[in-house]
């Protein structure tokens, strides 16, 4: 646990949650789960929940990721991770975890997470051709309507 954990003053029982789910992605991200160590743990990001919106948390972790070939060979490997959390009610919801290669690939991951993730973007050219072709299609099924009792 790093200093700047620690004088955040987060409860153990948060702690100890946090460090398992960081050892469950190490495992979702095909390391072995009994060589593979979490070696230092942090959160960089806590929004508090308020009385309009859910809170959040962004923890960063990094340790050595120990993968097994197929010949039995230890191939060690330093890892990047990231645990996000929906503070709902006062509970955590795991959100999101990751294991990354580098710290670049991190941050950029930070700046998803900090732009929001589900922003829409209206004016996205797959937007205007989905609207093209339902005007396509409802153009085409009014002509079958309009004109089929005329062929009759």
């Amino acid at each position: 646990m790093s200093a700047e954990t620690r004088t955040k003053g987060f409860p153990e029982r948060t702690i100890r949650q946090v460090r398992l789910d960081c050892n469950r992605a190490m495992i979702r991200a095909k390391f072995c789960p009994d060589m593979s160590e979490v070696a230092q743990l942090r959160c960089i990001d806590d929004r508090p929940e308020t009385e309009q919106a859910f809170g959040s948390q962004l923890w960063y972790f990094e340790g050595l990721g120990v993968d097994l070939s197929v010949d039995g060979e230890e191939r060690r490997h330093r890892v990047f991770g990231v645990v996000e959390y929906s503070l709902q009610f006062g509970l955590h919801e795991l959100i999101e975890d990751r294991v990354f290669d580098s710290d670049v690939q991190r941050e950029q991951y930070r700046h998803f997470y900090e732009r929001g993730a589900h922003r829409g973007r209206w004016y996205h050219p797959a937007n205007f051709w989905l609207l093209a072709g339902l005007a396509v299609v409802a153009a085409v099924w009014s002509a079958i309507l309009i004109l089929r009792p005329l062929v009759m």
